[in-house]
């Protein structure tokens, strides 16, 4: 019975409908869910955004093979799509096709996921079991959709992290959340009223923030009276504007160098490090943040906060199924000693697929952004070639499932934390339980790519290292 099921997908986002792509081309019964109205439903919310990554980085194989056997023209590789664009010349073409509209339904969200008449703790026959989806389909109304597999990828969109440092809401986020934009506003359209002229504090050092920043920038010279205010948590600053000229991907590299240009010329003012402790309304309807500047106590007011400050994983609508996550990333704890950032810099990581993937809970995978936990920087090509290997081994192809597909770019920023939070990183290099033979022709990753053979290493230098003789972590 479970084997004529369909595979249920959680998301119809690009790593989702990439999952589609693969299930479809290996004649696998499949269903995409998307709570949403149209397919990339969280990509349209910052569609006003140009990634950094070509077109050649943000389109699956599989995909493409289908997309072209339609008649589609592929865009150009070299070009630098905005969110929009992605929805309109690939995700929308991709839905369209008869292979995959027909299963994908849209208004549905996954409200619940575990095994049919088993809770969680109940093991004898458990595999067995089909899946059970909840799924609301709007106005009240419920179904129950039985699986033989899942893979989950909902992505992080929609659960961003909070201002407070500690990981909750500081005091007084909740009742300023109309005056707070999670994630990267369009500052330089539809929202171009709520920031023109005014004060805008955006916290975050990620890619997220310096977009906004640059953005807040380039409307001041529209607009002079309007001011950005730049807030990070670190106390070095020396990594801040990413590797620059040495990013593979020079889109990514630029923006670090504009935001640099920018508070050296006096048009950002940075607040390092700044930590927020609460949030309260002014008698003129301005925002008064409250914390700690360099240790001192300090108020910020402002009449906009962003808080690009990333996001993190819902697991509410899975607490019936048997999921093994790391204790701090929530990502399982096979993949959290590659993307740890308190031990990696790196923007990538080497490319991993189903065995990094799996959770005890049989034939039930997170993919996508989803996937990466509290960990930030996610390439959309590492998700495509996690669901090419999920796939594989969902249709009994282990070869395929273990193979690896994929080349990712440098980030110019890689290095390597001796010891931090008590995750030790030379055992985490050298001696990690994730550790497998990769292709020299592979990705480069963390410290200057995959290890060229199968050898107790993680990465070039340390292979290097290794083969030289020498001791310790070749990383470090």
């Amino acid at each position: 019975m479970i084997a004529l099921l369909p595979v249920a997908i959680i998301g119809a986002g690009p790593v989702g409908l990439a999952a589609a792509c693969h299930l479809a081309e290996r004649r696998q019964p499949f269903v995409l869910l998307e709570a949403g109205p149209a397919v990339g439903h969280a990509v349209r919310q910052w569609g006003h955004v140009r990634v950094f990554s070509p077109w050649r980085f943000n389109i699956d194989k599989a995909a493409a093979r289908l997309l072209t056997a339609s008649g589609w023209r592929h865009p150009d590789p070299d070009e630098l799509p905005t969110g929009d664009e992605i929805v309109r010349l690939y995700l929308e073409p991709l839905a369209r096709l008869a292979a995959l509209n027909p299963h994908i339904r849209l208004g549905a969200r996954v409200a619940a996921v575990g095994r049919r008449d088993f809770d969680k703790v109940k093991t004898a026959g458990r595999d067995d079991q089909p899946f059970a989806l909840r799924v609301a389909a709007g106005r009240g109304e419920e179904y129950e959709l039985l699986a033989r597999a899942v893979i989950d990828a909902s992505g992080t969109w929609f659960a961003p992290n909070p201002l407070g440092s500690g990981g909750y809401p500081v005091a007084g986020e909740r009742a300023a959340h109309d005056a707070i934009a999670y994630g990267i506003p369009d500052v330089r359209g539809r929202e171009r009223g709520a920031y023109a002229g005014k004060t805008t504090l955006v916290v975050g050092s990620g890619h997220s923030a310096i977009n906004t920043i640059l953005d807040l920038v380039a409307l001041a010279e529209d607009v002079p009276s309007t001011r950005a205010l730049w807030a990070v948590r670190r106390a070095d600053t020396s990594t801040l504007f990413g590797g620059e000229a040495a990013d593979a991907l020079s889109a990514r590299g630029e923006l670090g160098t504009r935001a640099r240009e920018a508070l050296a010329d006096g048009r950002i003012e940075l607040l390092a490090p700044f930590r927020a402790r609460g949030l309260a309304r002014t008698p003129d309807s301005r925002l008064r943040l409250s914390g700690t500047l360099a240790d001192r106590e300090t108020d910020v007011v402002v009449d906009r906060v962003v808080a690009a400050t990333g996001f993190r994983p819902d697991f509410s609508f899975l607490q019936e199924l048997r999921l093994s996550l790391d204790s701090w990333l929530e990502t399982t704890p096979t993949l959290a000693p590659m993307i740890d950032p308190n031990l990696h810099s790196c923007g990538t990581v080497r490319p991993h697929g189903v065995k990094e993937l799996t959770h005890p809970e049989k034939n039930f995978f997170i993919a996508g952004m989803k996937s990466y936990g509290r960990a930030p920087t996610f390439l959309m090509t590492t998700g495509y070639e996690q669901v090419r290997s999920i796939v594989a081994a969902l249709a009994g192809d282990h070869a395929a499932a273990a193979r690896v597909e994929l080349e990712l770019p440098k980030t110019g920023v890689c290095t390597v934390t001796p010891r931090e939070k008590g995750r030790d990183a030379k055992a985490s290099c050298a001696t990690s339980p994730q550790k497998r033979p990769i292709a020299a022709t592979a990705a480069t990753g963390c410290c200057g790519g995959p290890a060229p053979a199968e050898v107790d290493a993680c990465c070039v230098a340390d292979a290097d290292a290794k083969t030289a003789g020498e001791a310790g972590c070749g990383c470090s």
